[in-house]
Parts: C-alpha cells; sequence; structure tokens
C-alpha cells in the first residue's frame, strides 16, 4: 500500500457473509438461462445433465484448489497473489490485467443485461433497455463504496432470498409438476460429439463461475485460514446440489423439445407455469432478477481487490489502492470497475459477454492449479491450514481438463476466444514495455 494511505482494509466479513458471497456470486443468470442453450447443442437430456455434472464437479476440484491457495494468502486479491508467489510478477499482472478489463466488468455487465431482461417480463421495460442495465450498474456500484460490511450483509439477505426461491421452483418442478415425465430425464439420443459436450460445458461454467471470487476480498475475512476453506467447498457443494435439483426439476416438468425450443421466455419461467400457473411469470421474474442482483453485488464486492492489489504493488494506477477513509474500501477501484462494465453492457449482449469472461477466467484458473503444484515441490515445509484432499490427483485433473476446455472453446467460439487472447497479448506488451523494471 502506498504511504499516503492512512485506512487499511477491515476484516470485516464473517463466516455467514464469505459464504454467501461464494453462493451468491455463483448463482446468477445460468441456471435459468443456460439449458435451454445446451439442450439446443447436446440433443438429448441426458448429455445436457452430464454436462452439467462435469461442469460442477471441475468446479469443485478449483474451489478445492483454491481453499489451499487462499488459506496460504489470506490477503487482498485473490488469483493475483496466487500466480504472482508461483510464477512471478508478470504472470500476477497479466491476470490482474484480464480481470480489470474483462472478468470482473464482463460478469458485472452480463448480470446487469440479465437482469434487464428478466424485469422485462414483468415491468413496463424494454428488456433489452441499455438504461436500465448502465442504472443497476450505477446503483451497486454506490452500495460498494460505502463499507465492507454493508455490502457483506446485502449480500447475505440477496442469497437467502434466491436460495429459498430457487429451491421452491426445483422443489415444485420435481413435485407439483402437470404432467410431469421422469423417464424424460433418462432420454439418450446418442453422444453429440466431443466439440458439443465441450461447448455444453463451457456454457455450464459461466453458471458455476464465481467459486474463485472469495479469495479476491481475503483480506476483509475474518479468521481467513478457517473461514476462506469452509466457505469456498460447501459453497461449492451447495451449489452443486441446487444446480442438479433445478435441472432435474426441468427434464421432469417439460418435454425436451420445449427446452430447446428458441423462446423469449426462459426455462425456468416455462417450467414454473407447469405447477404455478399465470403467476409463475412475476414470481420467476423477481426470483432471476434477485439472483442475478446479487451475483451481480458479489462481483463487484469482490472483483475491485484485484487492481486495489496489483496497485498497491506498483503495477497499476496508485489511485486504485486508495482506500476511503472511514469506509476502508477501494472506492476508486470500484467506481473504475463500475465504468468499464457500463461500457460492456452497452456494447455487448449476453451471451457474448458470458462467453468471453469465461474463457478468459478458465486460461488463470488453470495456472492456478499449477500454481498449488509448485509451491508444494518447492516449499514441501511450509505450514498448509488446508491441503487439498486427493493431492495431486485434484489439482491435476483440474488442470488438464482446464486446458482441454480452452483449446475446445478456441475451436467452438473463436470470437471469445480471440477476444480473451488478445486483451491478454496486449497486457504483455503493457507489461514488457512499462512494468517490467518496476515489478
Amino acid at each position: 500500500m502506498g504511504r499516503d494511505q492512512p485506512v487499511e482494509l477491515r476484516r470485516d466479513l464473517g463466516p455467514w457473509a464469505a459464504a454467501s458471497l461464494v453462493v451468491g456470486t455463483i448463482i446468477g443468470t445460468g441456471i435459468f438461462l443456460k439449458t435451454a442453450t445446451m439442450a439446443q447443442v447436446g440433443g438429448s437430456a441426458l448429455w445436457v445433465l452430464a454436462a452439467w455434472t462435469t461442469a460442477g464437479l471441475l468446479s469443485l476440484f478449483g474451489a478445492l484448489t483454491y481453499a489451499e491457495l487462499g488459506a496460504m494468502f489470506p490477503k487482498a486479491g485473490g488469483e493475483y497473489v496466487f500466480l504472482r508467489a508461483g510464477y512471478g510478477p508478470a504472470m500476477g499482472y497479466l491476470y490482474a490485467w484480464n480481470r480489470f478489463w474483462i472478468g470482473s466488468p464482463g460478469s458485472i455487465a452480463a448480470y446487469a443485461v440479465g437482469t434487464t431482461t428478466f424485469l422485462g417480463g414483468v415491468l413496463p421495460i424494454d428488456p433489452d433497455s441499455k438504461v436500465v442495465a448502465v442504472t443497476l450498474i450505477a446503483v451497486f456500484t454506490g452500495v460498494n463504496c460505502l463499507h465492507v460490511r454493508a455490502g457483506g450483509r446485502l449480500q447475505t439477505v440477496l442469497t437467502v432470498m434466491k436460495v429459498v426461491m430457487i429451491g421452491g421452483l426445483a422443489f415444485g418442478a420435481l413435485f407439483f409438476a402437470q404432467g410431469g415425465d421422469w423417464s424424460r430425464v433418462t432420454d439418450d439420443r446418442g453422444f453429440p460429439g466431443f466439440s458439443a459436450f465441450g461447448a455444453m460445458v463451457l456454457a455450464a461454467l459461466w453458471a458455476y463461475d464465481g467459486w474463485n471470487n472469495l479469495p479476491m476480498a481475503a483480506g476483509e475475512v475474518r479468521d481467513p485460514q478457517r473461514n476462506l476453506p469452509r466457505a469456498l467447498i460447501w459453497g461449492a457443494i451447495g451449489v452443486f446440489v441446487i444446480y442438479a435439483l433445478v435441472n432435474l426439476g426441468y427434464f421432469h416438468a417439460l418435454p425436451f423439445a420445449e427446452i430447446a425450443a428458441p423462446s423469449s421466455t426462459s426455462i425456468a419461467q416455462k417450467t414454473a407455469t407447469q405447477f404455478l400457473g399465470g403467476t409463475a411469470q412475476a414470481v420467476l421474474a423477481a426470483a432471476m432478477a434477485i439472483s442475478a442482483i446479487s451475483a451481480m453485488n458479489g462481483s463487484m464486492l469482490t472483483g475491485a481487490r484485484v487492481p486495489y492489489a496489483a496497485a498497491s504493488d506498483g503495477l497499476a494506477p496508485k489511485q486504485l489502492a486508495h482506500l476511503a477513509p472511514g469506509a476502508a474500501v477501494p472506492s476508486t477501484s470500484v467506481i473504475v470497475q463500475g465504468l468499464i462494465a457500463c461500457g460492456y453492457a452497452l456494447a455487448g449482449g449476453f451471451d457474448e459477454l458470458t462467453d468471453a469472461v469465461v474463457f478468459a477466467s478458465w486460461l488463470f484458473y488453470a495456472l492456478n492449479a499449477g500454481t498449488v503444484l509448485l509451491l508444494r515441490i518447492r516449499e514441501p515445509a511450509r505450514e498448509r491450514a488446508f491441503r487439498v484432499p486427493g493431492f495431486p490427483v485434484v489439482p491435476v485433473i483440474f488442470m488438464a481438463l482446464a486446458l482441454l476446455l480452452l483449446v475446445n472453446a478456441i475451436w467452438t467460439a473463436p470470437q471469445a476466444s480471440t477476444l480473451g487472447l488478445g486483451v491478454t497479448a496486449f497486457g504483455a506488451l503493457v507489461y514488457a514495455g512499462f512494468l517490467r523494471r518496476r515489478a
């Protein structure tokens, strides 16, 4: 931190706030929207469910890996700190660059666009309104410039609300849907091919994205060696269970052809009409909007800590390391992040934003699995509050599957992949030209 900073980050996020950040940031828009997209690619319920399961296990392996790293480095910045420790300042900077320009603002924009779409179904607003999306970003950027405790409490309330609503959707679809049929769940029309299956996993990973966010705010978590691993692991497991129940409910309640059919109505809303009737539209719109807003708030709170950490190390403009007196939050970083997110919301659609975010994120998730391996080799005697179970199998499998996923993404989503690779390459040029000597 610069010498002119009069305040420091405060450890005001307790275990419930930490767990809410994990669950609330993961569950956003994907569980309501991505199953239909996956069904169009996969061709049968069984393989769509298999893709969701693969994505869930991959994310759980990632959470286990990050739990070890987060307990070792309970500082603001998360993966920036991990990659710097594993590979040096250049790799840490490239992650911070990607997170600053794509990962955090792209996620925030996608949640704002998704929320606007949901609200457009029941309120007299245009579901494609850029003004509403930008307004949402502005309002919650303001909230996250307040004390971190305020953001944590808001996150806990929003997360509890949406878990209850999504649990109700799953319960109703599984047990009260008119015309429900369990044979639809096991419908198998043949393996769609590795490329198509990889595209489905990539789509599902957007719905799981966010398990990595909590370590970004580790500098504000109380007793991080204990609370951070617990929140990561149990949060990831809880979301896995919720997603499994919801997807089973979708395929039990609706014929596959109706799920895969292009429609302006989300698959969640179609499902809810099977047991809620005419009230489904309003109830599900509220549930989905709360879910997306909760994920957006969590992404804002955690994402702003990455440029703060890089700036504190002299690898970004020092203004990004400024902590607001009294609030003790990186308010400049929060505001700049919000401005970039507004630009993305004005320029891009939902699927384009999510594909770009997932590709850029998983590039560094794979490298962080390598950090665990490198540090175990270089510092075997170092005290670790949490150790990845099944080491080295879990991080190796995670890293290998992440790399395969990235290769497949380059083939199936070249535009999003090119954006991620291009931004990374530009960041490397900036580092080599201006920051290498400083680092």
